[in-house]
């Protein structure tokens, strides 16, 4: 195979570093920036393994690519220190915690979901998702929106996705174009800020010329390719070969690779894509179970676009074929996993040798400006969503030539997740609270609406 030839490129022995990448991984909380930040503090303040700069220079990369960065910078780190081994280690214990977490989580929500006391846990959860995701496209705002032309492309995709129901796989590309044509209109279109502080940091042990390299080639690359097409769909494959009873494992397989390869901007960009397909496509989930599968996801570790993983398990829970119910559940989630994760080992093992490049691309650089823009009105379009299924009981659809829009029943409004939306909101926004103590306040307010409604 390719890629036993970089085995005698470990920096750091190998064992001592998948024992940091075990450790990073049980505290992979609090979404990117939280998981960007334990590994800042462990590989760079604490270990000292990697310099500042060299740091930011693989973050900034993994940006360029779709899926989810921390993960793919845990990958590309790793492959500094101990070459393709290195990598893979790192990449697959990022998120080997949270696929085992929320798949018992799935198992005990479809088990018990439908249980009084599980339905009141959820009742004060799924607001404060709302709340969370609105937090999300506000500090998304204040980074990305720093041009009069973003803010537009902003406006246009939210419009685009709300009201026009236009696919959201072209509106990440139509906002890609724009910020394309922008970069050549405006020279300064794409110059902003890079990720976190510019300052060296303290004194790497290692220096740059010690860590992990290999020379861009053709060969290196085909080879790559092609070993990784063959894994990310080979389990795909076996399923459209010897499973006719159900089509919910190809389905799931096809749907959730493509959406691996347009999530630009991070989880919460595609989730409103995956909602909307899952439930009104696909019909794997009902429309509020997307905001309780999300908010299993923010209690675990891990990246959160392994809500995934929720979705497939329930999806397929619910059409087996002739599988046992539970059997399909777990060989569901596990593909969907699979197949949303290998692409980053793919992404990262194939474009780090032409990082110095593609960091030094304008036009590139000026597309994805745009595409970050127009995440803004993508996950605002999620809190949308969120919002008419969690604080309403009904909605209704309007089609007016190309308006395609779902409006909310206003005397099916619900007073209780109306007052936890409240609350989550204020501690989030005014006393800086973080996702996971808020979702914990509001499953106890949730639990306690329920009592006083026992008590009556």
């Amino acid at each position: 195979m390719y890629f036993a030839i970089d085995t005698k490129a470990d920096v750091i022995p190998l064992g001592e570093a998948t024992r940091a990448w075990f450790a990073i991984s049980l505290q992979t909380f609090g979404g990117p920036a939280g998981q960007i930040a334990v590994m800042q503090h462990k590989l760079v303040d604490e270990k000292r393994w990697i310099g500042q700069q060299r740091f930011l220079h693989a973050l900034n990369y993994c940006t360029l690519l779709p899926g989810p960065e921390a993960q793919q910078l845990a990958i590309y780190t790793g492959w500094l220190l101990n070459g393709t081994r290195g990598g893979m280690i790192a990449g697959s214990l990022f998120v080997l915690p949270g696929v085992i977490a929320l798949l018992v989580l799935s198992a005990i929500y479809v088990r018990f979901g439908s249980t009084d006391v599980v339905s009141a846990l959820f009742a004060g959860v799924a607001p404060a998702v709302i709340a969370i995701v609105v937090q999300a496209v506000h500090r998304i705002a204040k980074r990305a929106l720093n041009h009069v032309a973003l803010i537009a492309i902003a406006v246009g995709a939210f419009v685009a996705l709300t009201v026009f129901a236009v696919p959201f796989p072209l509106v990440v590309l139509g906002a890609g174009v724009v910020g394309w044509a922008l970069g050549r209109a405006i020279p300064d279109f794409a110059r902003g800020s890079s990720h976190g502080d510019t300052s060296d940091g303290p004194a790497p042990l290692i220096s740059d010329a010690d860590l992990h390299h290999e020379l861009p080639s053709k060969r290196r690359s085909l080879g790559i390719v092609a070993l990784g097409l063959v894994l990310w769909f080979a389990p795909v494959a076996a399923f459209a070969v010897f499973v006719s009873s159900t089509d919910v494992f190809v389905d799931q397989g096809l749907f959730f690779s493509g959406a691996a390869v347009v999530t630009f901007g991070g989880a919460y960009a595609v989730l409103a894509y995956v909602a909307q397909q899952a439930v009104y496509v696909y019909g794997w989930l009902a429309p509020g179970e997307m905001v309780r599968g999300l908010a299993l996801a923010e209690t675990t570790p891990g990246p959160l676009i392994m809500v995934v993983q929720f979705v497939a398990f329930v999806g397929a829970y619910r059409s087996p074929g002739s599988f046992d119910p539970w059997v399909a559940a777990v060989l569901a989630s596990l593909l969907v996993t699979w197949v949303t994760f290998v692409p980053c080992f793919l992404f990262v093992l194939l474009g780090a040798p032409y990082v110095e490049r593609l960091r030094h691309n304008r036009h590139l650089t000026s597309a994805l400006t745009g595409v970050t823009a127009a995440v803004v009105g993508v996950i605002a379009n999620l809190a949308v969503f969120f919002a008419l299924h969690t604080l309403f009981d009904r909605s209704r659809e309007v089609d007016a030539g190309p308006v395609h829009l779902d409006v909310p029943v206003v005397s099916e409004w619900d007073p209780v997740a109306f007052a936890i939306t409240g609350v989550a909101l204020v501690v989030m926004f005014w006393r800086g609270w973080g996702p996971m103590r808020t979702l914990g306040l509001c499953a106890l307010l949730g639990l306690g609406v329920f009592a006083v409604e026992l008590a009556a």
